[in-house]
């Protein structure tokens, strides 16, 4: 009698679990859909509209303030960036970096002049250029087959041909909020990279890349230049916003704090959650059943 009332009590258990699960999902869900922080309003400074602007033969080299600088390549490097340019890329973009190659049509590649030095750095010190495959749909992250200097040569030579910004950035992280920057990040980057950075796939072929293993410098590249798909967040993030966010995604994303002691891949509070449950519920139901037993 007691075995069979011990199984009914499992039963249930296991009938209540398939109930409240998704039910837990959808107001945890909901608990984060009304808990969206606000952006605030500080004054963007990732233009040379910064508290500092230094030129040189009336062009700006340098500019930002105490949360990001943005530099320009050293005009030294033009030789050796434009001969690394023909020899890396000028099958694709052309010898003059307007994307049009010798023997193809306007506007087969991206043209580069006027992109600035960031976006430059940003697609080769990430392995993304030279691509692996030109048709590929999104070019996915791999090792770099040039040096950081010589990304950096190639970057002064294309913006020779027209000085541009943004130029390349150094983040203080020192002077970031990193709670800030986890309510920033919350609001403009998780629903594409996931709240945990690891990335998720988007329509036709796309994907939102992972944010592990990424040098802070790019992370500011990628929000101020917009690479891919990713919308370009020039205006609308003040340099010290964009060092909040890289703040929090060099510290606690690459770097994931884990006090439960099991980080059980990263998958978000959700799903540890319901994966908590899961377990709990079932040594439950175990013991029920060996309780039931030895009745």
């Amino acid at each position: 009698m007691r075995s069979t009332l011990a199984r009914r009590v499992a039963l249930s258990i296991i009938a209540g679990l398939f109930v409240l699960a998704p039910a837990a999902i959808f107001v945890a869900d909901a608990g984060a859909n009304s808990l969206n922080p606000p952006q605030t309003t500080r004054k963007n400074s990732g233009t040379p509209n910064s508290s500092y602007v230094l030129k040189r033969h009336g062009v700006v080299i340098k500019y930002g303030d105490k949360y990001i600088t943005y530099s320009a390549p050293p005009s030294s490097l033009d030789a050796l960036g434009q001969a690394l340019f023909l020899e890396n890329c000028a099958s694709c973009h052309g010898t003059q970096a307007n994307g049009v190659p010798a023997n193809g049509t306007n506007g087969a590649y991206p043209d580069l002049v006027g992109l600035g030095p960031a976006t430059i750095t940003f697609w080769v010190d990430s392995g993304r250029m030279p691509a692996a495959d030109p048709r590929v749909i999104e070019a996915p992250r791999r090792q770099p087959r040039l040096t950081p200097n010589q990304a950096l040569a190639i970057a002064a030579w294309v913006n020779s041909l027209a000085p541009s910004y943004p130029l390349i950035p150094t983040p203080h992280l020192k002077r970031a909020n990193v709670a800030d920057g986890a309510a920033l990040f919350a609001l403009n980057c998780a629903a594409c990279h996931t709240i945990e950075g690891d990335g998720d796939a988007l329509a036709y072929g796309t994907y939102a890349p992972s944010l592990r293993h990424i040098p802070a410098f790019q992370v500011v590249e990628a929000i101020r230049t917009g690479p891919a798909n990713m919308p370009r967040f020039s205006g609308n993030l003040s340099d010290q916003q964009v060092n909040d966010i890289v703040a929090y995604v060099t510290e606690y994303i690459q770097h994931p704090q884990n006090p439960g002691g099991f980080g059980l891949g990263g998958l978000g509070p959700v799903a540890e959650g319901f994966v908590g449950l899961l377990v709990g519920v079932g040594v439950l139901i175990l013991v029920s059943y060996w309780v039931g037993e030895r009745s």
